[in-house]
């Protein structure tokens, strides 16, 4: 038996979709991020340089990762 004989369809194809689930969920809360925020992110962070607000969005992103994933797996 190979290592690859182990693997299904089925699990590819789980793999697959859940891997677009958490892509779009975290689209969606980039999203939300910048439609709540009174200025644009994207030009705070890519001209102003603004580290801070880079390293906020970051763990935000990080803490919805980890929250797809859990829910995902239970």
């Amino acid at each position: 038996m190979t290592i690859f004989g182990a693997i299904e369809v089925a699990e590819i194809i789980s793999m697959l979709f859940y891997t677009i689930l958490g892509l779009g969920l975290l689209g969606l809360c980039w999203i939300g991020i910048s439609a709540l925020s009174p200025f644009s992110i994207r030009k705070e962070i890519e001209e102003d340089q603004n580290t801070s607000l880079a390293v906020l969005i970051s763990s935000v992103f990080i803490a919805m990762s980890i929250i797809i994933a859990a829910v995902i797996i239970s």
